[in-house]
């Protein structure tokens, strides 16, 4: 009998991938869960005694955590990633290395195929198929749910036949949740004036006294919290656990899907927003003017790429190459206040802080010049502009 592994998560559409590829397609299913962040022990268990519960062959929780970190969310931190300068993609950018890791399961357990049940109208059919395609040409794709376009009760009265009686009762909203934060769509995100309820988030306000925090960055990475250090990782997490207690970092993303159509997305992304904002404020006060200049305009090209599923670009490793070189100088702490609903940017300490130098305090004294320099500064880079208005002075 030939193999096939399933991208299983227990949800319907991956549950009706199991039983129909078992029972229309006679093959051997084995399902893999890949974990970003999104799951709980007692979750992965559960998830794990679903798919046997499905009759598959095998089952297989994986965590890639620290992979994810290192090859993507480091950059998107680099980059000061917020596509459409809005969304943290926090879920977008998880889906290429959780396609990863299936072909690399597909690879071991010597599938023929892999299946996944992502539909025919959103994104992650792209960034799953384009990576498998990349990755394993030879393995044949089967996507069910695509191919015969159907609905939620076909799916349901399917699984019914085949002794899978669950109450797929659909929650009012579909929540993806990650370590770099968590999507939420819902009847509001599919109209353009709509906002998301406030039940609607995951995360609800717990806290309304202002707490006062401290990011420790070590060459751009977050490396510790209030004076503790830790690995990104870990430090992260933290930071999610008490920056989500205010409800930060909610908002909706509008923007262009893949695939051509506009699509909304409510989102909350504590930790994601926190660091990018706090990063960005040292940026600020330790790179030079043109370094920050190029570094904008790369981290946008690299969060575009990376939503469209492209991470095998190879200019995707170019605009690594320079995020990090870029980083040097990225060490200090950022002071930051947080509150309900929202945090401020208090301020910064580094050895690198390029305010502390000695040539003038900003608006108020020069150390460095004379003030007929300053003048004859100004006249020179002025002189162009004088020029196109002295020959052009009708318009």
């Amino acid at each position: 009998m030939e193999k096939v592994v399933v991208a299983y998560s227990g949800g319907l559409d991956t549950s009706y991938c199991v039983k129909y590829l078992q029972h229309e397609l006679n093959l051997e299913v084995h399902s893999v869960l890949v974990n970003t962040g999104g799951f709980s022990e007692n979750e992965l268990k559960l998830v794990e005694q679903k798919a046997y519960d499905m009759g598959v062959a095998s089952h297989t929780n994986t965590n890639i955590l620290e992979t994810y970190y290192q090859k993507a969310i480091k950059y998107m931190i680099f980059g000061n990633v917020l596509k459409n300068n809005t969304y943290p993609l926090s879920v977008s950018a998880e889906r290429v290395f959780q396609a990863i890791e299936v072909v690399e399961y597909a690879k071991k357990v010597g599938a023929k195929y892999i299946a996944h049940g992502s539909t025919g109208a959103g994104n992650d059919q792209v960034r799953f198929d384009m990576i498998f395609q990349t990755l394993a040409p030879e393995i044949e794709i089967i996507t069910p749910i695509r191919d015969l376009k159907l609905s939620r009760q076909e799916e349901i009265a399917y699984l019914k036949k085949h002794g899978v009686d669950y109450p797929w009762s659909k929650a009012k909203y579909s929540i993806n949740k990650g370590i770099w934060g968590t999507s939420i769509g819902g009847v509001e995100t599919l109209t353009s004036h709509q906002g998301l309820p406030e039940e609607a988030y995951p995360s609800q306000l717990e806290k309304s006294s202002p707490t006062n925090i401290k990011l420790h960055f070590k060459k751009g990475e977050l490396v510790g919290l209030n004076d503790e250090l830790d690995s990104p990782v870990n430090t992260i997490l933290k930071l999610e656990e008490i920056a989500s207690k205010y409800a930060i970092g909610r908002d909706i993303h509008v923007g262009d899907t893949i695939v051509g159509i506009k699509g909304r997305v409510g989102f909350e992304a504590a930790a994601a927003v926190v660091t990018i904002k706090a990063h960005h404020l040292l940026e600020k006060h330790v790179l030079s003017k043109w370094q920050q200049n190029l570094k904008e305009q790369l981290g946008s090209w690299y969060g575009m790429l990376l939503h469209d599923g492209l991470y095998f670009e190879p200019v995707m490793r170019n605009i690594e190459a320079f995020l990090e070189d870029a980083q040097k100088t990225v060490t200090g702490e950022v002071f930051i206040t947080l509150k309900p609903y929202h945090f401020s940017l208090n301020g910064i300490e580094s050895k690198h802080d390029l305010m502390k130098s000695k040539f003038g305090e900003y608006g108020e004294t020069n150390k460095a010049w004379t003030a007929e320099e300053a003048k004859g500064f100004i006249k020179i880079l002025g002189t162009s502009n004088k020029i196109y208005h002295s020959i052009n002075s009708e318009l």
